[in-house]
């Protein structure tokens, strides 16, 4: 049964709304006051249509006929990414009493809404532990002052997103965006020869990879001068085939090994004011384990801004191990020295970070693969030089309470006894 309140029953609310016109005479101010009366009725709409959308689910319409609730709101008119936005704010609202009160009031639109559910459940995900009902409602109306200060919804997630790292840097864990465990890339031809791509990459690799495209995709004029007629799509896309050929040809000239395997650019903005809220300058916000991450294997310069995101000093660039250092480091090492990974897929690690103060020379350094790498600086693992000046690996409390050092992978059938005789 149906609880409508008002005059206007809802059958007559479309004819209605058909029957708007501007005349000619209309002013500026009359037009402008029936656009924001419409925006606020779009709001509305769209709650009601997730809602709805949510009851259609819950009372299994489509499940009568054997299809799914997505494919029954797509068949009535619906874009693939509008039924999924409306199902999954349904599915949220009842655990949002503050998200689903100023949704139903029309105060935000869909995507605002999207947004503060989406933000929601990512902060969710970052903690080790169930949220307090009080931690729920303080989390709601950070993200809910940000949309009434006028952000976008990508600046909403982007707010859920720094406090969901700090909630991990506090409380352990790795934040989504840095989680290499849960990298996908996919592709599937499509009916008429082309090739859809799904990727789904942690903010480094991500970042790389925007980085490497946007380096590539500037306009070029035409041969006869004019503007470049591309779209910015389809400069990517050409930066993308020119980073394949590149690929092809340095495998062509023989450079398989990649032993000084250049690095990406990356640039990291640092708050003067909070400086455990750096961003990367094409994806954002990311965590101080990160942070320190970065420093050992990519070339990083600081940014560090004001308030007012200012910048008011550059960083210099991280030092990296040289070409030499690392061919030195692959004739001790030989491959990852946690998992044995071969030596052209790892990048060269500081035992004692470089971000404390740690030197980049042979014996502050060793190779681990880029998931070693990240699951060193992110778990409870270290790595120690030995008296033998070859890397030694101490596992977690959990894993070993008397934490007994481990050799290098080269050297697993060494034992601590070994090395003091």
């Amino acid at each position: 049964m149906f609880d409508y309140h008002g005059g206007m029953p809802i059958d007559n609310l479309l004819p209605a709304v058909r029957d708007l016109t501007i005349t000619a005479d209309a002013s500026g101010r009359e037009v402008f006051d029936t656009t924001k009366i419409l925006m606020d009725l779009r709001n509305v709409v769209d709650h009601q249509l997730a809602v709805h959308a949510g009851a259609l689910d819950r009372l299994g319409v489509a499940r009568q006929t054997g299809g799914k609730t997505r494919a029954l709101l797509i068949e009535m008119g619906a874009a693939p990414t509008v039924a999924d936005r409306w199902l999954r704010i349904a599915a949220a609202l009842s655990t949002l009493e503050r998200v689903a009160a100023y949704s139903g009031d029309g105060v935000f639109s869909g995507e605002h809404v999207d947004a503060l559910v989406r933000g929601m459940g990512h902060i969710e995900k970052r903690s080790p532990e169930p949220l307090s009902e009080v931690s729920r409602i303080e989390h709601q109306l950070a993200l809910i002052a940000q949309a009434f200060a006028g952000a976008t919804p990508r600046e909403v997630l982007d707010t859920a997103r720094s406090i969901g790292n700090q909630i991990a840097d506090e409380q352990g864990g790795v934040p989504a965006g840095e989680d290499r465990t849960i990298n996908e890339w996919s592709t599937t031809p499509t009916d008429d020869g082309r090739l859809e791509v799904h990727a789904n990459l942690d903010i480094v690799i991500g970042e790389k990879l925007v980085s490497a495209i946007e380096s590539l995709a500037g306009k070029r004029p035409e041969p006869d001068g004019s503007e470049d007629a591309r779209s910015a799509g389809q400069r990517r896309a050409d930066a993308l085939e020119m980073i394949l050929d590149a690929a092809a040809r340095a495998a062509e000239s023989g450079v398989t090994d990649l032993v000084a395997a250049p690095k990406t650019q990356l640039n990291l903005t640092v708050p003067v004011d909070t400086p455990d809220a750096a961003a990367l300058q094409w994806l954002g916000p990311i965590s101080q384990t990160l942070a320190k991450t970065l420093s050992c294997d990519a070339t990083v310069t600081a940014i560090i801004v004001d308030g007012e995101k200012v910048p008011l000093d550059m960083g210099h660039p991280q030092r990296l191990f040289t070409h030499h250092q690392r061919k030195a480091l692959i004739v001790r090492d030989q491959c990852c020295v946690k998992c044995g990974a071969a030596a052209g897929y790892t990048v060269c690690h500081h035992i004692h970070h470089w971000a404390d103060g740690g030197p980049t020379d042979l014996d502050n350094g060793c190779l681990l693969c880029t998931s070693c790498h990240a699951q060193i600086h992110a778990s409870g693992w270290d790595i120690v030089m030995g008296s033998d000046r070859h890397p030694w690996l101490l596992p977690p409390v959990e894993q070993d309470p008397t934490r007994t050092p481990i050799p290098a992978y080269n050297r697993r059938t060494m034992h601590l006894d070994d090395v003091a005789a």
